[in-house]
């Protein structure tokens, strides 16, 4: 009898514990690949996006739905996004965290974004009804030796 024929027959009470700790395994698993991503970026990216009168949202949806996908196709890891607490920034401004694992890396991501076919013209289409965004900082950043992590439940609160 095999390993399958014995798991097979025992109840789901039964193959809770085994499916418990399959569970966790794959758990530490997720956690160790994002550790891994964070430990080897050597630079941050910190963009701040100005949103034009009432499009905001439309920013929103563009990041949620598209631009973010953009951004892991061309090397860059999405770390964060925020919106301000209180006005007048609340009302238009968001920003977001980038990793990079150097400033070459960043621009060679940032040059390969730019260039791409299906960036420019979903880009394009996203401007019909008039431009989205008014202004963009972008600061680049190193981690201090004794800064916490960024996944620290203490700091983001989870």
């Amino acid at each position: 009898m095999s390993l399958f024929t014995l798991q097979s027959k025992k109840s789901a009470p039964e193959r809770a514990p085994t499916m418990l700790r399959a569970l966790c395994f794959a758990t530490m698993l997720v956690a160790s690949a994002l550790w891994s991503a964070l430990a080897r970026a050597d630079v941050y990216e910190l963009r701040t996006y100005t949103a034009a009168e009432g499009k905001l949202g439309v920013l929103e949806s563009r990041f949620r739905d598209r631009i973010m996908g953009f951004f892991e196709k061309h090397g860059m890891k999405n770390i964060a996004y925020w919106h301000p607490q209180d006005e007048p920034l609340a009302s238009n401004t968001l920003i977001y965290l980038l990793a990079h694992k150097d400033r070459a890396a960043a621009s060679a991501s940032w040059a390969a974004f730019r260039s791409d076919p299906e960036w420019k013209k979903f880009a394009e289409e996203s401007k019909q009804d008039g431009e989205v965004v008014k202004n963009v900082q972008s600061v680049f950043m190193d981690v201090l030796p004794w800064s916490p992590s960024l996944s620290d439940p203490v700091r983001t609160g989870k």
